[in-house]
């Protein structure tokens, strides 16, 4: 073994608990179910609270749809087809602005605005070479919103003025050439930016918009600092999360005269804050959210505590978030979850403690046919405790299971609680799933965080080897039946799985999956350039790592890959070089070791896009069917 690991005996007491016995036959729920496209998504509310919107699906098209809800009457605002809006908000209690895709590249190119009752809709910017992205959404003297773009310069995003009623863009604040974000306080005014060297992160501010930026904090990327709001009723004040001189993620008050903490709001040496809320009609925060295996909340106002209970006590069985809310906030848009029901969105009337279901976000998905998702933990033998998740089939005794391992995506993301269809998907198919925050991943501090860097193939793996060793321990996995498989970075960890350790997993796959090091390198936009310091740290620099990027990369290793392998990947995916899987692919296809490749179209509609899914998971399934249903 590469790690020794701590048994927690209260481990076994829960999944005796959570697993189900022979005696109930489990339904095969067909795939198609786990992955439809949402009928309805997107809600947003007017500014007035008057008029709900959503995106829908409609004969093949997709359709932004206007409510009156004192009426009741709905207006098509826009009608696409082959073509999508993949981002849209109200900007006045009359008007709304959408992004659409262009030619389905996904890039936020094309900028609409058009009246509620679908009138007058007018393209704003159609600049092919430039993107054009929402600052701010408050329209300013009824005309104007700022936005940031790159149309003067591929790499830096400047911030305008961009005038709706006639598309002109003037720019208000030019971009020296390192900032990457901007913020602005509740009266739509720009007062902070942030800037970056690729290692460390400056915050610029200004007292308003007549005084130039200046220096007031920088910190490491390691280093958490996340302005949140500024406040209102204290001068030169902004709320952040902040992790600096701490090891876990706190709020704080920061006083922008000298860049230095004034106040800490909330702090925990174990809990780790990753969302703040901010009440604009209060003008305070309501509360910090924290996570543990769990997503909870502490209030920090008791009108916001008073309405999230009131909310509970409607919907007391599930997780709550507020999506969106009018702008006196007594409209709430809201959408509810658990681990094994996708959930629903609701319209909330906080004034009358109403609650008005909206849609299901995918009706085909019976909750009673869906399995809990437990956390788990282990020492490694390095001292680093790692959390996850285990979620036992229904109908099964949790004993010399098939188990498939899903690490997740990276750098800097981790698993959360709730609904996952990829892992309901495997375990009604009778596979007991893993999932692993191995080290690196966020959520558990700053030195959890930075103990992934370039650790890739590496203590990264161990840490997921040692998760199936605990389970094969605790007799839960059969040890000839474990498979791996994951997106993106998790991809990587998989089939550098196949590679490093073949004896422990029986076959090992690939979605979009990070194959090369090298040229995920390569594949980094322009305009995150400034950020390139920072992924040679995370990653590895590929003058000064060059050995170890090569060992941590598959594509380099195919004649030590000795157990069946399944690929999915789109060649035209400009996050991703295909042409890593394809030469890989081949490699193993010279050495007669067994591959499956599945090439995704590169869809430009949502349908089309739900087809390829269900296309992916289906041969997903029959390719683990045939590598670990026999004993």
């Amino acid at each position: 073994m590469m790690v020794a690991v701590k048994k927690y005996g209260w481990l076994l007491v829960v999944v005796a608990l959570f697993a189900c016995s022979r005696e109930k036959k489990v339904r095969e729920i067909p795939v198609n179910d786990f992955f439809k496209t949402q009928d309805r998504a997107l809600y947003r509310l007017s500014p007035n609270g008057k008029y709900l919107s959503y995106l829908t699906l409609k004969d093949k098209k997709q359709h932004l749809v206007v409510q009156d809800l004192e009426k009741g009457a709905t207006t098509e605002v826009s009608k696409l087809e082959e073509r999508n809006i993949n981002f849209y908000c109200w900007v006045s209690n009359d008007e709304l602005i959408y992004y659409k895709e262009k030619d389905g590249t996904r890039f936020q190119t094309d900028l609409y605005i058009v009246n509620k009752n679908g009138t007058e809709e007018r393209l704003l910017n159609a600049d092919e070479k430039s993107k054009v992205r929402l600052l701010e959404d408050q329209l300013i003297d009824d005309k104007f919103l700022l936005v940031t773009s790159n149309k003067r310069d591929s790499t830096v995003f400047d911030v305008y003025r961009l005038n709706v009623r006639n598309g002109q863009m003037v720019i208000a604040a030019k971009n020296p050439g390192n900032f990457t974000n901007w913020l602005t306080d509740s009266k739509g005014k720009l007062r902070m930016a942030i800037s970056s060297d690729g290692v460390n992160e400056s915050f610029w501010y200004r007292e308003n918009e007549t005084k130039a930026f200046q220096k007031i904090i920088t910190n490491n990327f390691k280093t958490t600092l996340w302005p949140v709001a500024f406040s209102e009723s204290k001068p030169n004040i902004v709320y952040a999360i902040s992790n600096v001189n701490r090891d876990k993620n706190a709020l704080i008050e920061i006083d922008c005269t000298n860049g230095k903490e004034k106040n800490v709001l909330f702090a925990n040496d174990t809990l780790n804050v990753v969302e703040a809320q901010y009440s604009k009609r209060r003008a305070k925060m309501d509360f910090v959210v924290y996570e543990t295996w769990k997503k909870e909340k502490h209030y920090l106002n008791e009108e916001a505590k008073q309405l999230f209970q009131n909310l509970e006590k409607l919907i007391p069985d599930a997780e709550s978030r507020i999506i969106h809310s009018d702008k006196k906030e007594q409209h709430f848009i809201v959408r509810t979850f658990t681990d094994r029901s996708p959930g629903a969105y609701y319209l909330y009337y906080a004034e009358n403690n109403f609650l008005k279901k909206l849609s299901d976000i995918n009706p085909s998905i019976k909750e009673e046919e869906m399995c809990e998702m437990k956390p788990i933990s282990y020492l490694t033998a390095d001292g680093f405790k790692i959390n996850g998740y285990l979620t036992l089939p229904l109908g099964l005794e949790p004993e010399q299971l098939p188990v498939v391992v899903i690490p997740h995506n990276g750098p800097g993301q981790r698993n959360s609680w709730g609904f996952n269809s990829d892992v309901q998907f495997l375990a009604n198919r009778g596979y007991a799933v893993l999932q692993v925050n191995y080290r690196g991943s966020t959520g558990y501090g700053k030195e959890f965080y930075a103990a992934g860097f370039k650790e890739w193939g590496q203590k990264i793996q161990q840490d997921v080897d040692a998760g199936v060793q605990w389970l094969i321990d605790q007799k839960i996995a059969d040890p000839q039946r474990v498979a791996i498989y994951g997106y993106g970075f998790g991809g990587l960890v998989a089939i550098n799985s196949a590679v490093a350790n073949p004896k422990m997993y029986k076959c090992a796959g690939s979605s979009a999956g990070v194959l090369n090091l090298f040229s995920y390198l390569k594949t980094i936009p322009p305009f995150l350039t400034a950020n390139l310091q920072m992924f040679y740290e995370m990653v590895g620099n590929p003058d000064k790592d060059a050995e170890y990027m090569r060992q941590a990369s598959p594509v380099f290793h195919a004649d030590k890959v000795k157990i069946p392998i399944f690929i999915t990947q789109n060649s035209k995916d400009p996050r991703i070089n295909g042409n890593d899987a394809v030469q890989f692919v081949k490699e193993l296809k010279k050495l007669n070791s067994p591959v499956t490749y599945l090439e995704k179209e590169d869809n430009k509609s949502v349908l089309n896009r739900e087809e390829a899914r269900k296309k992916s998971y289906a041969a997903l399934e029959l390719f683990l069917k045939d590598n670990l249903r026999k004993r």
